[in-house]
């Protein structure tokens, strides 16, 4: 092996591991999460898409009188749930077309488990909130994108389409 190769191998296991603790140990507090949008349940899905569009979200937070999160309506609900089932927008309420008690986070939350959750469970929009259950920030999957850019190793932003990265600690005979 050339020395060039055995300094990108040492290279690379310190990228790795530097990768590894920032899953492990970066806070989803890390990712800024933006402020969200608060509307309540009875608020009409036109309104809705009329802040989501003004402010470039992806989703609003449905919350009740005390402030707390009791739903999310999402780009996708848009989709599915109004436009897909012939709904009239301005007709018709958040509460008819939100996902109920939707999954949420803390700011304390590994940026791995937020990985985790939006792989596993399909979600494209997380609401953080507060211990007493009131939204205080969205975070979307291009803000674990734009984290991910940030951190990962040169090596992988830099493989070709079709390459395999192979893990440094594991040396092969070609």
């Amino acid at each position: 092996m050339a020395e060039s190769d055995d300094e990108y191998a040492v290279s690379l296991e310190r990228e790795f591991r530097e990768l590894h603790g920032a899953l492990l140990d970066d806070t989803v507090r890390l990712l800024a999460p933006s402020e969200p949008l608060r509307l309540g349940p009875d608020a009409s899905v036109a309104r809705a898409i009329t802040e989501m569009v003004k402010h470039h979200r992806s989703a609003v937070v449905i919350t009740d009188g005390d402030g707390r999160l009791i739903g999310i309506f999402t780009e996708r609900d848009v989709l599915l749930r109004v436009h897909g089932q012939s709904r009239v927008p301005r007709d018709t309420p958040l509460g008819e077309v939100m996902t109920p008690n939707p999954e949420s986070l803390s700011p304390d939350d590994r940026i791995g488990y937020a990985i985790n959750r939006m792989s596993v469970a399909g979600f494209r929009t997380i609401p953080l909130v507060d211990p007493e259950g009131r939204p205080i920030g969205i975070i979307t999957v291009n803000d674990i994108v734009r984290w991910l850019g940030e951190v990962f190793p040169e090596a992988v932003l830099n493989i070709r389409p079709g390459d395999k990265l192979k893990d440094p600690s594991r040396r092969d005979a070609g």
